[in-house]
């Protein structure tokens, strides 16, 4: 059984698959997973392999390897962790070849949304739309509230469609009417 820890390896955009394939060519054991996803041109449709994450490889690496596979062309550095590059799991790396090989659906979220976050819808029938994520009810259903228009929209969609605005108060009706008189 090899203990020789992984390593992610942050990459240049778009370079994971050539890092890759660079490392195994050293000799190297790198791992960068990807999905078969089905691209839409104006012209035509195409599966295509993208990677599943995003600017990072996985390297397994000795302390001899270390540094050959940093210079590598592609890599920019280690994912560090209290001042030293974090280890990664030999179980997490099978756990994530073996959810590759398998016919699962597998989808990665690049950002935390949480109840209270301001969100853009960025593709479908409501691309560009903004408002406030209300709750997430389940992995395909979110709830918006659209702002201004006194009402929260339920919306079946995945949460991949979503995109994290960054985070600004969120002012309460009685927070924008502590200083005005109500006449009415």
């Amino acid at each position: 059984m090899n203990e020789t820890p992984w390593y992610a390896l942050y990459t240049k955009p778009r370079h994971e698959k050539k890092l890759t394939d660079l490392l195994v060519e050293k000799g190297i054991e790198a791992y960068a997973p990807v999905r078969k996803v089905l691209k839409q041109w104006s012209d035509r449709k195409k599966w295509v392999e993208e990677p599943l994450i995003r600017s990072y490889c996985f390297v397994r690496a000795n302390p001899d390897w270390y540094y050959e596979a940093l210079n590598t062309y592609g890599a920019v550095r280690y994912v560090w962790f209290n001042g030293e590059p974090a280890p990664i799991p030999n179980r997490q790396i099978n756990t994530l070849k073996a959810l590759m090989g398998s016919d699962l659906e597998v989808e990665t979220i690049t950002h935390i949304l949480k109840p209270g976050s301001l969100v853009k819808v960025i593709a479908g029938p409501l691309i560009g739309t903004t408002g406030e994520l209300v709750s997430i009810a389940g992995s395909k259903k979110v709830i918006i509230r659209i702002d201004h228009l006194e009402t929260v929209v339920s919306v079946s969609i995945s949460p991949l469609l979503l995109e994290k605005l960054p985070d600004r108060k969120v002012k309460t009706e009685h927070e924008g009417q502590k200083n005005y008189k109500r006449f009415w």
